[in-house]
């Protein structure tokens, strides 16, 4: 069995973080949300991945290299622009030839893992495995139909009056038989390949298409909120760690990870909280669920349920909370001009004043 990772897509709802950086390389627990799904891949003992990439590809190549690192070939696959889930199937086909697959999408976050999803499709061979979810507004998703005895139906992508609460997980196995359906697409209303109307033709042609509902997390990470609560989540299991330097004057509390070069002074710091390589936290408070970023400066500060990406300063701000905050970014106050704000925002950005 192959693996197929798309990290081609621009990361519209991640603006202006995504101008600058492929949405996949985030980090969320100091580590970029792609390579969680990259773990999982190797640990259900695939070798063999292409990767779809588009216009951040060098970017992401920086990052995952030859794949060796997470015990992974990697193949990089260029896709000229994000013309749906079915057209990386699509470019992806001489890669692929005639083996299975599993297709992972890059900013996808799973608890548990794949392995029991893949033994079950060895196991099984259907021409193809969904993972499904129940989710509280499904117009925002690939929507599943299913039978009295759970074999899907009937697929729909976004439906305006869906028929279940059933939203596919972005995780899929196919047989070679995909490639067929694929092959017979014609780009959707979106003006893209959907890979829905792909396993809908696969149900149409009399193939059987599984499905199984995960009880474990999962999130799609294409947005502030859900990559602020994947982070809670992910630090929620941390073990606490000192590898770099923490003064008599600071204070740890819970489950903190200070990584090597990193240095607390004057401080308190309440977990889960990582601080990265080489950050300083100087006469500032670090509350839960933040992770701070490597090389990163926090000084006269307070900030908590937050991702600060690496090299951010931060520098006398009274509180901060439910923020990402990218790379490279200073943050300050503002002067005491009375009735007045200064901006410099990015495109499509979002910013919320009090008086």
């Amino acid at each position: 069995m192959k693996a197929l990772v798309l990290a081609g897509g621009s990361g519209t709802r991640l603006r202006p973080i995504t101008h600058t950086s492929a949405k996949q390389l985030v980090p969320v627990a100091g580590k970029p949300v792609l390579f969680y799904g990259l773990e999982a891949i190797a640990a259900a003992g695939i070798t063999e991945l292409g990767m779809v990439v588009g216009d951040t590809q060098a970017e992401i190549e920086a990052a995952v290299g030859d794949g060796s690192a997470f015990g992974l070939q990697v193949t990089y696959l260029r896709q000229e622009a994000p013309l749906g889930l079915a057209h990386g199937v699509l470019i992806a086909r001489e890669f692929l030839g005639d083996d299975d697959f599993v297709m992972y999408l890059g900013d996808n976050f799973i608890v548990g893992g794949i392995t029991d999803l893949v033994a079950r499709f060895t196991r099984e061979r259907p021409a193809a495995q969904i993972m499904l979810t129940e989710v509280a507004d499904p117009r925002q998703f690939g929507v599943a139909e299913l039978d009295a005895s759970g074999r899907v139906v009937g697929l729909e992508e976004k439906p305006a009056r869906p028929k279940s609460d059933l939203a596919l997980v972005g995780v899929y196995l196919f047989s070679p038989a995909v490639h067929a359906a694929v092959a017979e697409l014609k780009p959707s209303w979106r003006g893209e390949l959907e890979i829905t109307d792909a396993i809908q033709w696969l149900i149409e042609a009399g193939l059987r298409v599984e499905s199984s509902v995960i009880t474990g997390y999962w999130k799609d990470t294409g947005n502030v909120s859900d990559m602020l609560e994947v982070n809670r989540l992910v630090l929620e299991s941390v073990e606490p760690r000192v590898s770099g330097h923490v003064d008599a004057a600071s204070d740890l509390v819970g489950r903190v990870v200070v990584e090597p070069g990193a240095v607390v002074e004057r401080s308190r710091v309440v977990g889960p909280v990582i601080i990265g390589a080489g950050a300083r936290i100087r006469d500032s408070y670090v509350g839960p669920f933040t992770s701070i970023g490597a090389s990163c400066t926090v000084s006269g500060s307070e900030i908590e349920y937050s991702i600060v990406l690496p090299r951010a300063s931060i520098a006398g701000v009274g509180r901060i909370e439910w923020s990402l905050i990218g790379h490279d970014v200073e943050v300050t106050p503002a002067p005491h001009t009375p009735r007045a704000h200064r901006l410099v925002l990015g495109d499509h950005s979002k910013v919320q004043i009090h008086g």
